[in-house]
């Protein structure tokens, strides 16, 4: 077991996308414990973020318990945000998203790497509830213009929206 207990970062993410898929990781305490079946040893710290690097994010199973799941590379991110989002208001250097209960971790982290990656560039951080987000402009009064951007990030279009 200790060949697996050098995996590269790459094969470990790999390794936990299969977890992932397998169904059955509830948290990352419980990532940590199944890998270490698998003898690979990791603090929580690093399977949060392997879980981060993924895009991994927790929704609830059918029986209404929260497991983690990755999107399938073949749904579009923007389209899943895009069902998230049920209105955006700006005010000074806000933006204010309302979601479905229970969305706006969801949301907020999809922002948040987003932003990271330079696909919202306008953001620079996040503070999610049940069903609100609160996203922080990088200017004074960049509210409206973010507002936008998260509008036409979800929607996938380019350019300019309504």
């Amino acid at each position: 077991m200790n060949a697996k207990n050098t995996l590269t970062s790459v094969q470990r993410r790999s390794l936990i996308a299969k977890l992932i898929r397998q169904g059955g990781v509830e948290s990352q305490s419980h990532l940590v414990k199944l890998l270490a079946r698998e003898g690979v040893k990791v603090t929580q710290a690093t399977a949060s973020r392997d879980l981060e690097e993924l895009g991994a994010s927790r929704a609830r199973d059918a029986s209404g318990e929260f497991q983690y799941v990755i999107a399938d590379e073949s749904t579009s991110k923007t389209t899943s945000a895009a069902n998230l989002i049920m209105s955006v208001t700006a005010s000074g250097n806000l933006a204010i998203v309302r979601t479905p209960p229970g969305g706006a971790q969801l949301l907020a982290s999809a922002i948040d790497r987003n932003s990271l990656n330079g696909a919202l560039k306008s953001a620079i951080g996040t503070i999610a509830g049940d069903d609100t987000v609160l996203v922080v402009s990088k200017t004074a009064n960049g509210g409206a213009d973010l507002a936008k951007s998260i509008s036409t990030f979800a929607s996938g279009v380019k350019g300019k929206r309504k």
